[in-house]
């Protein structure tokens, strides 16, 4: 194995990102790695007139990456202290539109990213059907190692006691 001098993690602003984000820059500050945090806009172009009426759907891309940046800037801003703490600094953020696992392994590629760190768990129920697991997608397409973390797993540990 190879050095490890940037670290991806994709979020997803769900409660389980705070977790992912701080496991990650625990991760990378062992490493003395930069790290890179990224979100991913799921492009609904295949399943426009499927799932919904149609929509004029130019603007709902524009308005949901606009969203979505400025979720990932108070992310950002909310997590300086965490990453501060991992001793990182000029963590890159950057939001992008596509196949999110697509998305998450090509930025990984044209990064040069050493070691990707996700969540196992996003999507459930009806969007897990239709959008499949990000997670697995990405273990079994990357170039580059990656850690999956389970965040539910205090709930689970606190189960068996």
């Amino acid at each position: 194995m190879h050095e490890i001098k940037t670290v991806l993690t994709p979020i997803d602003f769900s409660a389980n990102a705070v977790k992912i984000a701080k496991a990650a820059a625990y991760v990378a500050g062992a490493f003395k790695a930069r790290m890179h945090l990224i979100f991913v806009v799921q492009s609904f172009d295949d399943y426009s007139g499927f799932l919904m009426p149609p929509v004029n759907m130019p603007n709902l891309k524009e308005e949901l990456f606009e969203s979505a940046q400025q979720q990932m800037n108070t992310f950002m801003e909310q997590r300086q202290k965490d990453f501060a703490d991992a001793g990182l600094s000029g963590v890159q953020s950057k939001v992008l539109s596509g196949d999110v696992a697509e998305e998450i392994i090509n930025y990984a590629d044209e990064n040069n990213c050493d070691l990707i760190v996700m969540g196992t768990h996003g999507y459930k129920g009806f969007e897990r059907l239709m959008f499949g697991s990000v997670a697995d997608k990405v273990v079994k397409n990357a170039c580059s190692p990656v850690m999956t973390i389970n965040p539910y797993q205090e709930e689970c540990e606190s189960n068996e006691t």
